[in-house]
């Protein structure tokens, strides 16, 4: 059965943290997301304007509403503004013996205090001492164990005070030491990881999601530390700027990744289909062709997929070598990427046999074309790259074919480009049949 989860916070009205950071979190890792909401908020990427406490009778409905009929597998806590709330919160929590993550938000990351004064004291005392982990950024943890804190062993120090306080483990999360966190739970472990630049704003929401996530599926703790700080890096790195403030983490960014890389093998799969069974041999080069699709994010070759070999003419039609793969072809995906730097769309490319009557077929096709000569090429540059930034810049455009004549031990080529594998293998199918046709 999917694990539930259960989340007690507020809600961000601009949806980068709180209870929307807590479901996306959630969903992303594969659990369903409960929510009771204590508080909400009028908030954007600037910081909070104002907020709205929920009457703890109406908190007190929620939790029974979802308690008595869904069962919880772990349960976290966000923003319980008032001592009032904290109190609820904790002999609720009390009376179901819930697994508990308790993220002590006191101030939202765009700006504006999220946790009066008063209610520290009664966070401290009735609601750590039900926590399975408790999870505090740097100046959260100086507030709750009233130590400075300015570098690793201050981090230790005021994790064994906060542990002291009755929670079961400690994580002080690095966003404020080099990127490592520090979990306590009678011994210390380092959670090592990087300052990041992307969105931050929800970036504590979704650590405690992620960390609340994977105990309910079963992991131990510090291994749920370690899948959480990798989610939220992903996720910062991820960020995408909406507003005028801080950008929010962007929790989905890797699932998304994923079902488009999916998406870009199965594309390439059914392109190399429509090569094999349709593209003239004479397309072929000597040295073979491949082609080759990028995802939209693609910064490197591992973010494109082409042949694992190459396609060559074999008993003469066109033949795959290999399977589809990412990383697969560094010459290929060199173009895919120089082509995305002009224009993000045009994130597929395939390489054929240069002739006359091939060029003669793209320009009847209606094509954009453009060329550049290996004899103007600068020492210690990587053909494709120079060679299509060179065509790229004389057109002022991403042309559909960019073609050179060759050079000393340089096989002459043609590369045609477009937005997905199977539009590209279907234009070279369309140059092969243009060229029959016209003898």
């Amino acid at each position: 059965m999917m694990k539930t989860v259960l989340t007690i916070a507020g809600v961000d009205s601009g949806g980068g943290a709180g209870i929307a950071a807590d479901l996306k979190t959630f969903a992303a890792l594969g659990v369903h997301g409960t929510c009771v909401i204590t508080s909400v908020t009028a908030q954007n990427t600037r910081g909070v304007m104002n907020s709205y406490d929920i009457p703890v009778s109406f908190i007190k409905e929620q939790f029974d509403a979802v308690t008595g009929d869904i069962r919880i597998d772990c349960a976290k806590t966000g923003m319980l503004s008032s001592a009032g709330i904290v109190r609820t919160v904790a002999k609720l929590v009390k009376k179901e013996k819930l697994t508990l993550v308790v993220d002590p938000v006191m101030a939202a990351e765009a700006g504006g205090e999220l946790l009066k004064d008063e209610a520290v004291s009664v966070l401290i005392e009735e609601l750590l001492p039900l926590a399975l982990v408790v999870k505090p950024n740097v100046s959260e943890a100086e507030r709750l164990s009233g130590l400075k804190i300015k570098n690793i062993k201050d981090a230790e120090k005021a994790a064994k005070k906060i542990y002291d306080l009755g929670a079961k483990a400690v994580i002080v999360t690095g966003g404020h030491l080099e990127g490592t966190d520090v979990l306590f739970d009678g011994e210390y472990t380092y959670i090592e990881g990087k300052l990041l630049k992307g969105g931050t704003h929800g970036s504590g929401c979704t650590h405690s999601a992620a960390l609340t996530a994977e105990i309910a599926k079963g992991a131990s703790l510090v291994e749920a530390a370690r899948r959480a700080k990798k989610f939220v890096e992903y996720a910062i790195l991820a960020g995408v700027k909406i507003g005028g403030g801080a950008a929010p983490v962007n929790q989905l960014a890797h699932t998304l990744e994923e079902a488009e890389k999916y998406l870009v093998i199965k594309t390439v799969e059914e392109a190399v289909d429509i090569i094999e069974k349709n593209l003239a041999a004479e397309l072929i080069p000597e040295v073979g062709c491949n082609i080759a699709m990028a995802i939209s994010s693609a910064s490197s070759f591992s973010d494109v997929a082409a042949v694992s070999g190459r396609i060559v003419k074999l008993k003469g039609v066109a033949h795959a070598v290999g399977c589809v793969a990412f990383g697969a072809s560094e010459h290929v995906a060199r173009i895919a990427l120089t082509a995305m730097h002009s224009d993000s769309s045009m994130k597929a490319a395939m390489n054929i046999r240069y002739s006359r009557e091939a060029l003669a077929a793209c320009k009847k096709l209606g094509l954009n074309m453009a060329s550049f000569s290996r004899e103007d090429e600068p020492e210690g540059v990587s053909t494709m790259e120079w060679g299509v930034s060179e065509a790229i810049k004389r057109t002022g455009m991403v042309p559909d074919v960019i073609y050179d004549k060759g050079g000393v031990g340089k096989e002459a080529m043609i590369r045609l480009l477009g937005r997905d594998a199977k539009e590209v293998a279907g234009r070279a199918v369309e140059i092969g049949v243009m060229i029959r046709e016209t003898g």
